[in-house]
């Protein structure tokens, strides 16, 4: 069996109408699997106006807003188009890309029909309550997760540090590695604009400190402000740019006053703005892999993050950056502080960043998870035989 023979059913609960790092994964993977020949229909909430053009066919799941997240929706129960298109369709194996409901009921669907299911891991969902004033709920959140990865066959993460988490937390015992790549033709060092950097009010000899991702709590938004207000209280000079937007945009503009907001951003523009930063400060702890870490490495930028899931497996500290215990607001500034005063260190680690970054290929590590697609198919033939 090969590639071509595959017939996949992928259920995520975003697929293309919010942009994010997980979902552009998921498409790149869909259009690597399509251009080696495998049949692949992608199940997920469907909307008006979506962020960019789907990959693949993809068939609509019943959903509703998120309260309180309108911009995202949550798929609710299999419908019964939805389960005679599968029927039709007739994959030979389903891949599970969110833990909701309907990702529940695929797996539900998959294992009547004894089909093998592999999971992906994008986020570490367990470590959102913490966010939102409502830590208790974690350990029900991770024994929510650690009943549904159970029920899959298999699981991929992207990162070693978090296939580590999850076998710690009793998630799977099957557990391999779908890395993430870097577009090199939009991250580049060589897209540093100065001139893009003044129309915003950064001077030449200015170091801007970059954050960029979805402006959202659980990406550490109180950690970086919380650091940033630190050096201005140490009266180090620096700038604060921020590329992209999300709903707590406001609180950010509020606890980082003077920050730049250069707004959402992509594509070619994209690699610009990353590029005309000097610095990237990432606290994020839910991350499984740090796109946006990448994503600074490949375009010359020393990163600054927490040392965390993802980030352990990107940054090597004290080379291409640092690593800094999550929350711990004095460190973080003292490293900032270090790279704002030796331009020769920042020089130093964000080249060796971008030397790193050239060992991610999309299509390579795409064809990571067609192995284990493969292997799956092939175990559950074996047990049927």
């Amino acid at each position: 069996m090969d590639i071509a023979d595959l017939r996949v059913a992928l259920f995520s609960g975003n697929y293309n109408y919010v942009r994010d790092g997980a979902n552009q994964a998921l498409n790149r993977l869909v259009d690597f699997l399509l251009r080696q020949g495998a049949s692949v229909r992608v199940y997920s909430p469907k909307v008006e106006d979506p962020a960019f053009e789907p990959a693949g066919e993809l068939v609509g799941l019943p959903n509703l807003p998120i309260p309180g997240r309108g911009e995202y929706r949550i798929p609710l129960a299999l419908s019964a188009s939805v389960k005679r298109d599968l029927a039709k369709f007739a994959p030979n194996l389903v891949h599970v890309a969110s833990p909701d409901i309907a990702g529940h009921r695929a797996v539900t669907w998959a294992r009547e029909r004894k089909l093998p299911i592999l999971a992906s891991v994008h986020t570490r969902f367990e470590t959102y309550p913490r966010y939102y004033n409502m830590a208790f709920l974690e350990p029900v959140a991770e024994s929510i997760l650690r009943r549904f990865y159970n029920r899959c066959d298999a699981l991929v993460a992207p990162s070693e540090s978090m296939a580590a988490v999850l076998r710690e937390q009793g998630m799977n015992e099957d557990i391999s590695i779908w890395s993430r790549g870097v577009d090199r033709d939009v991250f580049d060092p060589a897209r540093r604009d100065l001139a893009w950097r003044r129309e915003y009010g950064i001077a030449d000899e200015e170091v801007a400190i970059g954050f960029l991702g979805r402006l959202v709590m659980e990406k550490g938004l109180d950690v970086f402000s919380d650091a940033i207000a630190e050096l201005k209280k140490r009266g180090t000079a620096h700038k604060v740019l921020v590329v992209g937007e999300g709903p707590a945009r406001e609180f950010f503009a509020e606890h980082v006053p003077g920050a730049i907001f250069a707004g959402f951003q992509r594509g070619p523009a994209l690699g610009k703005a990353v590029a005309s930063m000097d610095l990237l400060l990432n606290p994020s702890v839910t991350e499984t892999f740090g796109n946006v870490t990448l994503e600074a490495m490949a375009s010359g930028i020393p990163v600054i993050a927490a040392r965390a899931t993802g980030s352990t497996s990107l940054v090597r500290d004290g080379e291409t950056g640092r690593l800094v215990e999550p929350g711990r607001i004095s460190d973080f500034a003292d490293v900032l502080e270090t790279y704002i005063a030796d331009p020769d260190l920042r020089r130093a680690h964000g080249a060796a960043g971008e030397v790193r970054s050239r060992e991610f290929s999309w299509d390579a590590i795409n064809s990571a998870v067609a192995d284990a697609y493969l292997r799956l198919v092939g175990q559950a033939a074996a047990k049927s035989a």
